[in-house]
């Protein structure tokens, strides 16, 4: 699955995705077929982390 190359974007997407279809980062990057590694690197290059209890990035 193509994910957004843009940062910002990919955050809009991932959250987005998060709140509306799985209960978890894993659980979307598995269905998507991405490294959760890359999603967390790519998102803390903006200054964002996971919250797991929040399910999202902020």
């Amino acid at each position: 699955m193509l994910i957004p190359n843009d940062p910002a974007i990919l955050l809009s997407y991932i959250n987005t995705m998060l709140r509306d279809n799985y209960k978890n980062l894993d659980d979307l990057c598995k269905s998507l077929d991405v490294s959760e590694d890359d999603i967390i690197s790519r998102l803390k290059s903006i200054g964002y982390s996971y919250d797991e209890k929040l399910n999202r990035f902020k």
